[in-house]
């Protein structure tokens, strides 16, 4: 499996940034055929390193392939663009692609 990860910071103007992920993101990334699971965690806990973070978002795919196909489609070019200005309204977001086994 491969993972995208996403560290949203509070965001600027929380409305704004709820109704852009909301009704646009989110809708276009669903629509990436190869994604298997999409979650967003919004009551992030607080870790024993400080503040948390504000949302966390994370797609999976079966393979890096798989994700590398979905992002160079129209709709995932599409979810690049307007994930772009989501980040913009959560200073310092983070994200990650990795791949990942259970143990």
């Amino acid at each position: 499996m491969v993972r995208l990860l996403v560290l949203y910071n509070k965001p600027n103007d929380a409305e704004a940034f709820h109704k852009h992920f909301d009704e646009v993101v989110a809708p276009l990334a669903k629509k990436m055929p190869g994604v298997r699971r999409y979650t967003v965690s919004r009551d992030v806990m607080p870790s024993q390193s400080g503040e948390p973070y504000y949302m966390v978002a994370e797609i999976d795919w079966d393979d890096m392939e798989s994700l590398k196909r979905d992002f160079e489609s129209p709709e995932g070019k599409a979810a690049a663009v307007e994930a772009a200005k989501v980040s913009e309204m959560s200073p310092g977001t983070r994200s990650m692609i990795y791949e990942f086994v259970e143990v």
